[in-house]
């Protein structure tokens, strides 16, 4: 498929619904990694590598020097917020960077002023959205295109993404009018409410034919109708939720479980944080969104169904606490109690202090472009292969989510090799000892 990409040429505009904490990092970091001060470390698009053909052609390549992604010096930010500060106050405000490395790009950071937002404050009750578009659902679709557009034509640009960098909406389900397109399209001349702001981008975005990635656990592009305009444009769309800090840990660690066939009776996960998104998420309405994201990874991956002798009972509880203090700099503590030979009980604990947007921007950085490169590869609709990166991957309807992280990876590269012409490759290995046992005889 290799001929049939078009090439990273001109500028890539990133646009991010949310310019707060993890966006503000994002952008801070690529404009350091940019003058030569920093390194891009957890973007496997900057620093991964990927095996080619034999193991005995030791062919690893950089991923970036294999697939044609654009390069970070061709670049251009803007957004969205329902603040108006520029990013250099939003990323000082933030306080995730230390300041002398926000000084540092400060002139860069001070030129991005986000656009004003579409904001529904029952959305997200726990902000006090100041800077944002007044109308109807529909008017408010009508002036993110408008937005997109101008974005584009300003800055000179060839092509653009997405990527939702906002907060957790609250939890609701797919109703009628997210069925079709017809009838969401319908929704927004008739200005209804079960329409979410993230939607509204979603859709101004897929009506240009432009990728939209999702990193929260919003349902968003995860709805028929937004789906069917995905495949109509013939643009890609991923998502949800980013996989950071804890949930991270879990894709991680149950395979693991799973490989063993060891047993897991409990699991129980909590988390402090104090920034916006630790706000957000102080609401119940809010915190069961992201609840049913991070619930669903265990049952996916250690499958009770399947194996109920070992995952059959397993209690799994979670809990988010909003603890201004802390920050970004979110705390998650695990305990998780498995069983062995015999049944015998055994205990893991896990304290992860970890740095949530720290975590998150190589994950929105990635998911940029390879966004972009799937546009270009002329792939539409659910990006499943993009799942390595979302606590709740969208899948294709009736197939069930992969949420082994290693299984994620190895769908990745795979796909990669696919569109690049290459061998895919399934780590069997066993051609090198028949030849052996052939030479032997």
């Amino acid at each position: 498929m290799k001929s049939n990409i078009k090439p990273a040429e001109g500028k890539l505009g990133i646009l991010l619904p949310g310019l707060g904490a993890v966006a503000t990092t994002l952008i801070a970091g690529v404009e350091a990694v940019k003058k030569g001060i920093s390194q891009p470390i957890g973007s496997l698009t900057q620093l991964g590598n990927i095996r080619l053909g034999k193991r005995t052609e030791n062919r690893n390549p950089k991923i970036k020097d294999f697939v044609p992604l654009a390069n970070l010096n061709d670049i251009v930010w803007g957004g969205w917020d329902v603040y108006a500060d520029n990013v250099y106050e939003a990323a000082s405000h933030a306080r995730v960077l230390e300041q002398h490395h926000i000084e540092a790009v400060k002139e860069e950071l001070q030129a991005i002023v986000p656009m004003k937002a579409a904001f529904d404050k029952n959305y997200a009750k726990n902000l006090d959205g100041t800077h944002v578009k007044e109308g109807t659902r529909y008017e408010l679709a009508q002036q993110l295109i408008e937005d997109i557009t101008n974005f584009k034509e300003k800055n000179g640009l060839d092509r653009v993404v997405l990527v939702w960098c906002g907060s957790t909406e609250v939890y609701f389900e797919a109703s009628d009018v997210h069925s079709s397109l017809e009838k969401f399209e319908q929704g927004l001349k008739n200005d209804d409410k079960q329409i979410a702001p993230s939607m509204l981008y979603a859709y101004a975005a897929l009506k240009l034919g432009i990728p939209f990635a999702n990193g929260a656990p919003n349902l968003t592009v995860d709805i028929p109708a937004l789906i069917e305009l995905a495949k109509e444009t013939h643009t890609p769309i991923a998502g949800k939720d980013f996989k950071t800090g804890q949930t991270l840990m879990k894709t991680i660690l149950a395979p693991g479980f799973e490989a063993r066939a060891l047993g897991v009776r409990g699991w129980f996960s909590t988390n402090i944080l104090g920034n916006r998104d630790g706000l957000v998420l102080d609401d119940p309405d809010n915190f069961k969104t992201k609840e049913v994201s991070k619930l669903g990874v265990l049952e996916d991956i250690l499958k009770p169904e399947s194996n109920p002798e070992l995952y059959g009972e397993i209690y799994h509880k979670i809990r988010i606490n909003y603890y201004p203090p802390h920050g970004d700099n979110k705390e998650s503590w695990d305990n998780i109690d498995i069983f062995g030979w015999m049944g015998y009980p055994m205990q893991i604990k896990i304290n992860f202090l970890c740095r949530d947007s720290i975590l998150a921007a190589p994950i929105a950085l990635d998911l940029a472009l390879f966004s972009d490169f799937a546009k270009r590869a002329n792939m539409s609709g659910v990006q499943e292969w993009l799942s390595f990166y979302l606590k709740s991957p969208q899948t294709a309807p009736g197939l069930p989510a992969e949420n082994d992280i290693f299984k994620q990876l190895i769908k990745l590269q795979n796909t990669l090799r696919y569109l690049m012409g290459e061998d895919l490759i399934t780590h069997l290995g066993l051609d090198y000892y028949e030849e052996l046992v052939e030479s032997e005889q």
